[in-house]
């Protein structure tokens, strides 16, 4: 008998075209001799309806992929005793139901936990990280306060909270990191909101805007240094995948540059790189994933410096997930493909999923 596998995408933040894109590749890589794939999706105001395959044949650019739903074929998510069920939210007819998640959600309302804790309250595995590292992972003041206190380096920066913020104030509080500075909102991905800053003026203008994304915002020191990614999979055993680089041709890693200009970027996988910093980047990639609860998957990124330091920029507990992107490429480093890798990621949700529900029984 066929597993169900609900595979939602779409969402309300910035990253929705992404995740669309990751989907499709989704879609026609996995075993479908042994899932049956429902495909839900989210459009921009937060309704779930039912897609149909005909949609995720499409080859359409990132900009221009969009949902859009009507009325009628909005869909809901209810918790039962024996299954979750999927009812016509119009009709109240119960029409599926679903075994077990595989939400390629990227960014708000996605990627920062709300999900994982939905999917929780319906009793249903998921794959990836559960709602801590999630909602940790996504908070990039709390990520790093957390990698601080497990001495993990990480670039110096500075938070600034909207309900009290005044630039006059914060400018000499960010002084001491000098120019230039990259302003990220706290919560986002993708670079979404993210802009570099060399002067006073460019600082408050890229602090504003990314206001425009956040309530909380991180003005980070500039590291100068080699872009470095690597894959980590698994719950308890883990692993972790020989890394890989970004060259990008912009002024930095933008989301122009990742999903727009073809050209934006170039990667080298694996990175070239000297066996006893390719395994310090791995322990590093380890312990940041083990440090902010990880389970399942996260892609995590760091820097190189030309003095062999290494600090962490973020970690990605739901990473683009195309047959070309990072954090399946460097798995295939480690002898797991693209559609093994789908089947991996959907039985470590499961497994760690039936341990949960163990603990449980003790309550």
């Amino acid at each position: 008998m066929k597993t169900t596998l609900g595979l939602l995408f779409g969402g309300k933040s910035a990253e929705h075209e992404v995740s669309i894109q990751s989907a499709r590749s989704i879609f026609a890589a996995i075993n479908k001799e042994k899932y049956e794939v429902v495909l839900i999706g989210i459009d921009k105001t937060g309704n779930w309806f039912l897609i149909n395959k005909e949609f995720m044949l499409q080859d359409g650019k990132v900009e221009n992929a969009s949902l859009e739903t009507k009325p009628e074929n909005i869909i809901a998510l209810i918790p039962s005793n024996n299954s979750n069920q999927i009812i016509n939210v119009d009709t109240k007819e119960v029409i599926g139901k679903l075994d077990v998640v595989f939400s390629i959600i990227h960014g708000s309302f996605g990627e920062d936990g709300s999900l994982q804790g939905f999917f929780n309250v319906l009793n249903i595995p998921f794959v990836g990280c559960d709602v801590l590292a999630s909602a940790v992972g996504m908070d990039k003041d709390i990520a790093k306060k957390l990698l601080i206190e497990a001495n993990i380096p990480v670039a110096g920066y500075v938070c600034c909270e909207e309900f009290e913020y005044d630039f006059e104030n914060y400018k000499d509080d960010i002084n001491p990191l000098g120019y230039p500075v990259f302003v990220k909102p706290a919560n986002a991905g993708s670079s979404v909101g993210v802009k570099k800053a060399t002067n006073e003026n460019e600082l408050k203008s890229a602090i504003e805007y990314a206001f425009k994304f956040d309530s909380k915002v991180i003005v980070e020191e500039f590291i100068k240094g080699r872009e470095i990614e690597c894959s980590v999979l698994g719950n308890d055993d883990l692993i972790v995948s020989a890394p890989g680089e970004i060259i990008t041709n912009y002024d930095f890693y933008s989301y122009e540059a990742k999903y727009i200009d073809a050209e934006g970027a170039d990667f080298k996988i694996p990175a070239e790189l000297p066996q006893d910093v390719i395994q310090k980047i791995q322990r590093l990639a380890k312990q940041t994933f083990k440090t902010l609860c990880g389970k399942g998957m996260a892609r995590v990124d760091m820097f190189l410096t030309e003095e062999g330091e290494i600090f962490i920029n973020e970690i990605n507990t739901l990473p683009g997930f195309t047959n070309i992107s990072m954090y399946p490429k460097l798995l295939e480093l480690s002898n797991i493909r693209y559609t093994e890798l789908i089947d991996k990621l959907i039985e470590l949700g499961i497994e760690y999923h039936k341990s949960k529900q163990e603990k449980e029984k003790n309550f």
